[in-house]
């Protein structure tokens, strides 16, 4: 890998395509600390300090991830790149259910622009929202689990304090939104993905201080030694395919022969990616959610949901989390992949299986073999999934613990992919096989 990179900064044009990206990763972080108008950084600082103390607040922990510590500062990148990824995955499902969106999929590069355009606009009306209940939780102080109270976050409590609020956060996200497209445009990798790898990777090196400066030296390494291993089993399973070879028959048009190749289809054992964890992680969320905006935190039904399902090294949230992380992955596999569509395309083209008919038999074979391979991809998930949990009842910092569930499965996934798209390029601006 180091390489690669090495090489990448030797070709000019490389240079300046990963110069670029360091650029917008370096803004994309120094927008993580500028606080947004309004707010009281000095009393922000306190009431982290205060709520760190008591144990953090668990609920926000999947949003405060992927905004890189932003959101509980309170910055103008406070909503990272969350919006945008919740309008994505939406506007994938709702690809399967309205026919209009599905039409569009399948009409290449004009209709993928047109479902990029819907995906903006879905990723700044969430972007409102998401501001409005973060302004209405810190002026109330339930975003900092009521360490303190809210007129500590924000002084000025009056309508154009909040709407200021919303407008800067709304505004940070389209920025980030922006930036993301400028990485793929002009940069290397995709960028949201880049941007995610930037908030994830800027929390590993105050996460693992905190863990040596509580715990000591021996928790220290075996933590590193640990996360070691996690990288090397992730990167292990995140590589591994089943290859399902296809061979493409030879037809004669006129005078010349064509096709009579020989192919495969990749499927991968983790095909869903980290999808099924943050689907998991949101449907958990629910039930606390309603819990704070309904304020029955003393009735029968709020104290249960308080008890079991907001502290995640309760046992009940563990078997809860690990069973829908199984449930998504299988879920977001089956409409993300859909084997009669594929089958169709290779017969229209003269592709088989071999020793397998076309058409509906090649369909259920390749149903078949998706399933027998999702489901150890779904339980890797769910055990990656569980690591910081588990840690929690370890080391009782799962919030500080950095080589968990979704954090490593972003970094590992984002890198390597990165590495492969850097590795490419350099073989297209590599000849030297065909001049010796």
């Amino acid at each position: 890998m180091l390489t690669a990179f090495a090489r990448a900064f030797k070709t000019p044009d490389l240079r300046k395509k990963l110069l670029f990206t360091l650029a917008i990763m370096v803004v994309f972080r120094m927008g993580a600390h500028i606080p947004v108008p309004g707010v009281n950084y000095a009393g922000v600082q306190s009431c982290l300090a205060t709520m760190n103390k008591g144990g953090g607040n668990q609920l926000l922990g999947l949003v405060n991830l992927f905004s890189g510590g932003a959101l509980l500062q309170i910055t103008i990148f406070a909503l990272g790149i969350m919006p945008y990824i919740t309008s994505s995955i939406i506007l994938q499902l709702l690809t399967v259910v309205i026919p209009r969106l599905d039409a569009l999929k399948k009409e290449g590069q004009a209709g993928q622009t047109k479902i990029t355009q819907y995906t903006r606009y879905l990723t700044i009306a969430l972007a409102i929202l998401q501001a409005t209940a973060i302004s209405a939780t810190a002026q109330t102080g339930a975003l900092f689990g009521n360490a303190c109270p809210g007129t500590t976050v924000v002084p000025d409590q009056s309508v154009f304090t909040v709407a200021t609020m919303v407008i800067t956060m709304t505004a940070g996200t389209t920025v980030i939104m922006w930036l993301g497209e400028l990485v793929t445009d002009r940069g290397i990798g995709n960028g949201m993905s880049i941007l995610i790898f930037t908030s994830v990777a800027a929390q590993f090196p105050s996460q693992l201080w905190s863990i040596k400066a509580s715990k000591g030296w021996l928790t220290f390494g075996f933590v590193i030694l640990m996360g070691l291993a996690m990288v090397g089993l992730v990167v292990f399973v995140e590589q591994a395919q089943r290859r399902i070879p296809v061979q493409y028959a030879k037809r004669m048009i006129g005078r010349r022969a064509y096709g009579g190749t020989s192919t495969y289809i990749p499927l991968k054992v983790n095909q869903a990616g980290v999808i099924p964890v943050i689907f998991a992680s949101s449907l958990l969320y629910i039930p606390a959610l309603v819990v704070q905006l309904s304020g029955k935190t003393n009735s029968g039904w709020g104290l249960w949901v308080t008890n079991n399902l907001t502290k995640s090294d309760h046992w009940l949230y563990m078997v809860l989390y690990f069973v829908l992380i199984v449930f998504f992955a299988f879920f977001y596999v089956a409409i993300s992949f859909n084997p009669e569509e594929v089958a169709d395309n290779m017969k229209k083209y003269g592709g088989f299986i071999p020793g397998i008919r076309a058409g509906r038999p090649t369909a259920e074979y390749l149903n078949y073999v998706l399933t027998r391979i999702t489901w150890p991809g779904s339980l890797y998930l769910g055990l990656i999934a569980l690591v910081p949990l588990i840690a929690l009842g370890l080391f009782k910092s799962s919030s500080n613990f950095p080589f968990g569930g979704t954090s490593i499965l972003i970094v590992v996934g984002v890198g390597l992919e990165t590495v492969k798209q850097i590795e490419s390029q350099l073989q297209q601006r590599n000849y030297e096989g065909f001049l010796r």
